[in-house]
């Protein structure tokens, strides 16, 4: 059985022998479905959002999760 660096390997090999163009574009549909980074396009106010979060932050201006539990476990009277 080979190892994941060996399988990317032999298939990169594989790969760059292949000249039909048609069938390049269908392995690259395949990878393109599998790849883990995706682009998000966010919109104007996303970024606004996210650029007021990091100020915040900077700011400490924030509450951990460990503490939010306790204050929401209070809330409930659990714990």
């Amino acid at each position: 059985m080979m190892t994941s660096i060996e399988l990317k390997k032999l298939l990169i090999h594989r790969i760059a022998e292949i000249n039909d163009e048609s069938f390049l574009n269908a392995i690259k549909t395949i990878l393109d479905s599998k790849t883990q980074s995706r682009i998000i396009n966010l919109t104007s106010e996303q970024h606004s959002e996210i650029k007021e979060s990091r100020k915040e932050i900077a700011q400490e201006l924030f509450v951990e999760q460990a503490e939010l539990d306790k204050e929401f476990n209070k809330w409930l009277n659990v714990g």
